[in-house]
């Protein structure tokens, strides 16, 4: 259906030009000369808290939304670092800003332990019971989308206008909408969109031509479709037809399939969607998660205000924005 822009991550979901679009993220001043434009930070989702919650982490260097936030160097602290901002992504007394710092760790952390399976036993053994399993759906999810991404990385970054995510509270209506018409899973639609585009974050065409937030070819949406490719609204909805038409209630993996032609796409859809069923947290975690380009020179983040209308070096782009 969709063509993927593999992003291995999303996300979120490390971006190589393979298939269709995926995910997003923040960033905060002038990018490139003529092909980009500045970018902006996020407006808070979350009010101050006004009770007092747990002894707070300690402060930790701030690090620009151009670059890829700090980890510890070694198994054990990285797997420590995921479990504090695991606690704090669920902690309700926890501000803006420190939501916003933990899900930007809790992404890169992730990216990280998934390239490395062998700290597997390491992340079992520190990370408590209630937390194992949203560990091991992440770091699934990570590694097949990875796995759709082999190859050498492209030396240019992308022609694409990366925007603040679709508002959370907007998103959760048009899936809620979707499902009652089509009796897709929301969940589902929602795994969907954060995989494509990062819940609209990435605006852009893939390299097979498609485009909107649900990444939809502009003939399939003619058939699925009611107004605008590029609405959200219309295009969760167009998702929900083209699922149920292709036998979602009677086989959901194999329509996902139908929506991208990959069994690990598949599976990556599978465990973001029951992650955001089981786990508040997670979808708004994942609502906050950065836009990931797997490059030459590795993996660089594209931050809301990225405009670049034609191909940029990446070397030329990481010199002037070091990660």
């Amino acid at each position: 259906m969709s063509s993927h822009w593999s992003r291995r991550h999303k996300g979120g979901i490390t971006l190589s030009c393979t298939r269709a679009l995926t995910a997003a993220l923040i960033l905060t001043s002038a990018l490139l000369g003529a092909c980009t434009s500045a970018p902006a930070e996020q407006a808070p989702h979350r009010a101050a808290p006004t009770v007092a919650g747990p002894e707070p982490a300690p402060q930790r260097p701030h690090v620009p939304p151009w670059a890829q936030p700090q980890l510890a160097p070694d198994p054990a602290g990285l797997i420590d670092g995921l479990v504090a901002d695991e606690r704090a992504l669920r902690d309700p007394a926890a501000g803006d800003d420190v939501v916003a710092a933990a899900a930007r760790r809790q992404q890169a952390a992730y990216r990280v332990l998934g390239r490395h399976p062998e700290w597997d036993p390491i992340a079992h053994a520190r990370i408590p019971a209630p937390l194992r399993e949203v560990y091991d759906r992440n770091v699934d999810a990570r590694r097949q989308l990875e796995a759709m991404s082999r190859g050498p990385g492209k030396p240019t970054l992308p022609a694409w206008h990366v925007n603040p995510p679709t508002a959370l509270a907007e998103l959760r209506a048009h899936y809620g909408e979707a499902e009652r018409n089509s009796g897709v899973g929301w969940n589902y639609l929602a795994a969907i969109n954060f995989v494509e585009t990062a819940f609209g974050r990435i605006r852009g065409v893939s390299t097979a031509g498609a485009q909107g937030p649900m990444q939809f070819l502009p003939s399939t949406f003619a058939m699925y479709g009611r107004g605008d490719i590029w609405s959200p609204r219309d295009a969760v909805l167009a998702a929900g037809r083209f699922l149920a038409a292709h036998g979602f209630a009677r086989n959901r993996d194999a329509a996902l399939f139908r929506y991208n032609n990959s069994w690990q796409y598949v599976r990556a859809v599978n465990q973001y969607a029951a992650l955001i069923a089981a786990h508040p947290a997670a979808f708004e975690g994942f609502h906050r998660w950065d836009v990931y380009y797997r490059s030459a020179a590795g993996d660089v983040v594209l931050p809301v205000g990225y405009r670049a209308d034609h191909p940029i070096a990446v070397e030329e782009y990481v010199a002037r924005y070091p990660q």
